[in-house]
């Protein structure tokens, strides 16, 4: 007889002598979540949890724990699948992403290799299978997923979590917005709205014990306009229209807090500036162009330079 999958979930006592909360939404985004068929909000998995959005269909966040420790090499094993403890309306499949046009990559927001630890490799397995259900999934473009977006998630993994042994925890989610831009094809006959922007805050502990974090954000609005995949973006969010066209990295928390309207845990803020969002944005863009080795080596000196 097959034994069940425990689903331990994110553990806010991770990091040994402080706890770590799950961020807090608005009163708004608590009356829109999914609740699964333990009558909670909380929908765990193994070594992370998530919440979901009935309206949007995708996480507001993942919360997710990294051991570096305990990483161990598995297999991957593509197994995409909606999760039986919620309602199958409440969760995009395949529908999405084999519509026409529908040229996304299924976005892991929590990342395979970011759970993919435990006291024993079948323990790694069945946490990295855990990150395959539609719950954990947003539609990214190839480019941002592959790219970018991967350069920042593997140098967190592999350069700071696994190399030095870290304890960490990794919060991660889409901008959930009246604001996003339109997927060109109709999906069961309505028109969804596809998240441009992309956000991830590490928080970790330093050697003189206290607790830092810091964030990242990330745009795939260039990416999805030039590729036919959404409608143009038109919205009177100013904050949210200064995204636009960049692809960039390295903010402040406070800024991702503003735009998705989540209180972020507290912790000491590793990067800290207060001049205009617009000026701060032409420093960080990333040249499409770029080839991406050269990406990985300037996210990997921005993080280096954040975590020491």
């Amino acid at each position: 007889m097959k034994s069940k999958i425990l689903y331990n979930g994110y553990d806010e006592n991770f990091i040994r002598n402080h706890s770590i909360p799950t961020p807090s939404l608005n009163e708004e985004q608590l009356s829109d979540l999914a609740v699964n068929s333990d009558g909670t909000a909380m929908i765990r998995y193994i070594n992370f949890s998530l919440q979901l959005s009935c309206a949007h269909k995708f996480p507001y966040y993942t919360a997710t724990n990294i051991d570096g420790l305990k990483f161990k090499k598995v297999p991957r094993k593509d197994n995409w699948r909606k999760d039986d403890r919620l309602p199958k309306d409440l969760q995009f499949g395949s529908e999405l992403y084999s519509a026409a046009n529908s040229n996304f990559d299924r976005g892991h927001m929590t990342k395979r290799e970011d759970v993919q630890w435990g006291d024993t490799v079948g323990i790694a397995l069945n946490a990295a299978d855990s990150t395959f259900f539609y719950t954990n999934s947003v539609p990214q473009h190839k480019d941002l997923n592959r790219d970018i977006w991967r350069s920042l998630e593997d140098y967190i993994l592999h350069a700071e979590a696994n190399k030095s042994q870290l304890r960490i925890c990794v919060f991660t989610g889409p901008v959930l917005s009246k604001s996003n831009p339109y997927f060109t094809t109709a999906i069961n006959n309505k028109q969804i709205q596809i998240p441009a922007i992309f956000w991830k805050i590490v928080v970790y502990e330093k050697e003189d014990g206290k607790i830092y974090r810091v964030g990242f954000m990330m745009s795939q609005n260039k990416l999805l306009a030039k590729g036919n995949m959404i409608e143009e973006l038109e919205s009177e969010d100013d904050i949210f229209m200064r995204f636009k066209d960049a692809e960039t990295y390295q903010v402040n928390v406070s800024l991702i807090e503003e735009m998705t309207g989540i209180q972020m845990p507290p912790a000491i803020d590793s990067y800290t500036d207060d001049r205009d969002i617009k000026l701060v944005m032409d420093e960080i863009d990333i040249d499409p162009d770029l080839e991406s080795s050269s990406i990985e080596f300037e996210l990997g000196f921005a993080i280096r330079n954040i975590l020491l």
